[in-house]
């Protein structure tokens, strides 16, 4: 018998006003996965989010968290869920421990010291246990909305932009942390801007525009839909042989781009420079990124 999938989403649609935020979108995350979701703003990511979480009712389509239809069965799907906000949202009367405590007793759980212990100990934030929620930094309070989301130990965690505005430390604690409870297997879902983080991240990436999913795929054959590499030369001459003028550009700090799609195209043009007498002092080469296939595919989408 197969796994009911984490997260099943079947023609969803959503208009506010005049702004068609999901225009029948359609995807399924398997247990266990790491899944990120990109898009540019205004693209439906944090509607999609909404909707799964319950603070949103779709106009049309269903959605299902854990096999729980997340309108039928709210309270199922919601406790299957955890979500990490874009904002920085905090109750400024209680201290970090005991905010952890009542997020606990919202899903009929008592006695979880243990795991907000571990929680804390994970995120680095044993030593404000006791401070009040108000007096936090703001990548206090971002490390404090993750441990709220985890406090109830969901089977699927969503994470909404949870590194935006926050520092190198902080970033790296808490993907070590999610890709420990990933290998453990919670599935986790991600939204960022930083496209770094999905590419080194998430096994599978759904592409959003306008409301509509336009790519859905591994990441590693979403890095295939683009030839294009690039070439950081330096030659000791100002002058490139005139066939390879108008393809080579002239960089501020004096090295010449050269952009391509195979590579016996640079092979010709470094025999091309080898026999002009240019010699090539430092060359730097770079693969395409998960950056340079958002950046085609929105274009063309």
């Amino acid at each position: 018998m197969s796994q009911v999938p984490a997260i099943r989403v079947d023609a969803l649609r959503k208009r506010f006003r005049t702004t068609q935020a999901l225009d029948g979108v359609s995807l399924e995350i398997a247990q266990g996965e790491f899944f990120g979701l990109l898009g540019p703003n205004g693209a439906g990511k944090t509607t999609l989010i909404s909707i799964l979480a319950g603070l949103t009712r779709a106009d049309a389509g269903h959605a299902a968290v854990m096999g729980h239809d997340v309108v039928r069965d709210y309270r199922a799907a919601r406790r299957a869920l955890g979500v990490v906000p874009q904002e920085l949202v905090y109750d400024p009367f209680f201290n970090v421990r005991e905010t952890l405590r009542i997020q606990s007793g919202y899903f009929g759980l008592r006695h979880n010291d243990a795991w907000i212990d571990e929680i804390m100990h994970h995120l680095d934030l044993t030593p404000h246990a006791d401070k009040n929620t108000q007096s936090l930094s703001g990548g206090m309070k971002r490390r404090l909305l993750v441990a709220q989301a985890l406090v109830h130990k969901p089977p699927v965690i969503v994470l909404d932009e949870p590194t935006a505005g926050v520092d190198v430390d902080l970033r790296r604690s808490l993907w070590e942390f999610i890709s420990r409870l990933n290998r453990e297997g919670h599935t986790v879902l991600l939204t960022t801007h930083y496209l770094e983080e999905a590419e080194a991240l998430c096994g599978r990436i759904a592409m959003l525009k306008s409301g509509r999913v336009v790519a859905l795929d591994d990441t590693k054959s979403l890095l295939q839909l683009t030839n294009e590499h690039c070439a950081q030369l330096r030659l000791d001459g100002d002058a490139v042989p005139a066939v390879w003028q108008g393809r080579l550009q002239r960089g501020a700090d004096g090295s010449w781009v050269f952009n391509f799609g195979e590579y016996a195209e640079l092979e010709n043009l470094l025999a091309d420079l080898r026999g002009a007498g240019i010699r090539v002092t430092e060359m730097q080469l770079q693969e395409p990124d998960l950056e340079d296939v958002f950046t085609d595919i929105m274009k063309r989408a």
